[in-house]
């Protein structure tokens, strides 16, 4: 059971001063727990953070450098980066080093038990083993079961993280059995600034798309890479707000309903998309919202002007109907309603909200 390749992202842990300061407390104190648990959306740097806290843990950089360097930065840990254990952790080749994810949306519990047979052996070279299992609520309950052993009666010199995005999505014994560090959701600032850095997205481009990721760093690059590129998410974009009616506000009611109901058909055509289109009409939306109070806090901030316009001639009324129809529409798809029959309500309510 080891790593894979994989490079830190020490940016996204400057974001999370809240963990940094806790995580930095515990190495200067030399009193780590046995388990972390790491809690927030995905796509906030909870992994980056369990890869590069075992990083420092067993950095060969001097204690007093580190400790000198975290009174300066406030923040921490960060690892040089450059020592044999940091090198071979990033490389994914440390033997003490174990990366634990689901797979096929499950953990059973024959990957526990290897994972728990392990950790009972003493580690191969490292100052103090980790193991990282991300996701961890993908666990089977006799693996949960399986696991709260180890937690209990914890092997020396041995760390356990443990990464979801809530703790009400755990086994409350595992929860009570782990130290919890809520990661929030990353800045717009950084993940611009990071889809630009990692696929040369154009500054514009990544402005465009850093609000539609809801601070989510690994959402926002899968919208990037889908279809070959950013522009062609943000033209599906504009072809879904466009498609729906709602930036028709004089017209849409009156047209004809078969092209609403058209759009819901070819919503439901591509199921997998359908929670980010809905996404993408509810943050509209928002935007129209957020604009009759001079908000500069927009999703969709590249189509401000048009955005303008039409916020102007739509009742505030018509708009958070709109936003509940859309709502709605959501928890019926999440209670496995039709998708065509919940997408076409949904479309029938948003045109009957311009006669209210």
């Amino acid at each position: 059971m080891a790593t894979s390749s994989m490079e830190p992202d020490f940016d996204i842990l400057k974001h999370q001063k809240h963990a940094h300061r806790l995580l930095g407390a515990f190495l200067k104190s030399g009193h780590i727990p046995h388990a972390l648990l790491f809690t927030g959306i995905e796509g906030s740097g909870k992994r980056d953070a369990a890869f590069t806290f075992a990083m420092a843990c067993n950095c060969e950089e001097s204690p007093t450098d580190w400790v000198q360097g975290l009174k300066k930065t406030v923040f921490g840990p960060i690892p040089c980066g450059r020592c044999l254990p940091c090198r071979k952790i990033v490389s994914g080749n440390h033997p003490d080093m174990i990366l634990l994810a689901p797979e096929r949306s499950v953990i059973k519990i024959a990957r526990i038990r290897q994972l728990c047979h392990e950790l009972s052996l003493k580690p191969y070279e490292a100052k103090r083993r980790v193991a990282v299992i991300v996701d961890a609520p993908w666990m089977t309950p006799e693996a949960g079961n399986a696991l709260l052993k180890i937690l209990e009666e914890p092997p020396p010199q041995t760390l356990l993280i443990l990464t979801a995005v809530q703790r009400s999505d755990l086994l409350p014994t595992l929860v009570s059995r782990c130290h919890s560090i809520r990661f929030h959701p990353l800045p717009e600032s950084h993940i611009a600034a990071a889809l630009q850095n990692r696929l040369g997205l154009s500054a514009d481009e990544a402005d465009a798309l850093a609000p539609m990721a809801n601070g989510s760093l690994s959402r926002a690059l899968a919208m990037a890479n889908r279809e070959a590129g950013a522009s062609k998410w943000l033209n599906r974009r504009r072809a879904i707000i466009s498609a729906s009616g709602l930036d028709r506000p004089e017209s849409f009611s009156f047209e004809p309903l078969t092209l609403s109901l058209a759009f819901a058909e070819r919503l439901s055509d591509e199921k997998e998309r359908i929670p980010e289109a809905l996404d993408i009409l509810q943050c509209y939306l928002r935007d129209l919202v957020a604009l009759r109070w001079a908000s500069p806090h927009l999703f969709n901030k590249d189509l401000t002007h048009k955005m303008q316009y039409v916020s102007q001639h739509t009742r505030l009324e018509v708009l958070m109907t709109q936003i509940e129809a859309i709502q709605r529409a959501q928890r019926n798809l999440t209670a496995n309603v039709n998708p065509r029959l919940a997408l076409e309500t949904m479309m029938i309510h948003l045109r009957n909200a311009c006669h209210e």
